[in-house]
């Protein structure tokens, strides 16, 4: 059988001790080299708080984490078995009773790790807050740092935030990224 990714629900806050715990029975070789990896989905995202912007690991997938395996088709029921009475642990996702869990397919795999920048990609932060078209915000850094408009466009892919400010009595468009500015 081929290495898949599955996914282990968790108490929401306990991945990174089950992360350890999973890791510390891998070297002790408990699972008899069934599991090659695990990882507990997060992504880095900007934070703006008091006018001060501030880059934090935040969990996008909280209550999971991702094993990856080598599940045999002898002998599955024990690998399973030991990562279900880790504390905190309450099962795979898609398998209940006696049923042997199904990998997630690569695709949303790949789509998981990417976000969580494990696979190279084009790699983007995102914001703590969320803009929309309306909105009132205040530019805190750049050369219209202190200038406050309203947002004309939002263009998530490129983490930038069309706002009209008023300049000289008119009003005028000024592209910035999401951490330039913060809602008023």
């Amino acid at each position: 059988m081929a290495k898949g990714w599955y996914v282990v629900h968790t108490y929401s806050g306990y991945e990174n001790k089950v992360e350890k715990h999973i890791r510390k029975l891998m070297e002790n070789d408990v699972f008899n080299g069934a599991v090659a990896d695990v990882k507990v989905p997060s992504e880095e995202v900007v934070e703006v708080k008091d006018g001060k912007k501030r880059v934090v690991n935040r969990k996008f997938l909280p209550g999971y984490i991702l094993l990856e395996m080598d599940l045999p088709d002898i002998g599955w029921k024990n690998i399973c078995a030991e990562v279900r009475k880790i504390q905190g642990v309450t099962g795979f996702v898609g398998s209940t009773g006696g049923v042997k869990p199904q990998p997630i397919s690569s695709e949303e795999a790949r789509a998981i790790l990417q976000k969580a920048g494990e696979i190279k990609a084009d790699r983007q932060m995102t914001t703590a807050q969320s803009y929309s078209v309306g909105d009132s915000v205040r530019i805190i850094d750049g050369p219209f740092d202190t200038f406050t408009g309203s947002i004309e466009e939002v263009n998530l892919e490129k983490g930038k935030l069309r706002v009209m400010v008023g300049i000289f009595g008119r009003s005028t468009p000024v592209e910035v990224d999401f951490n330039q500015v913060e809602k008023t």
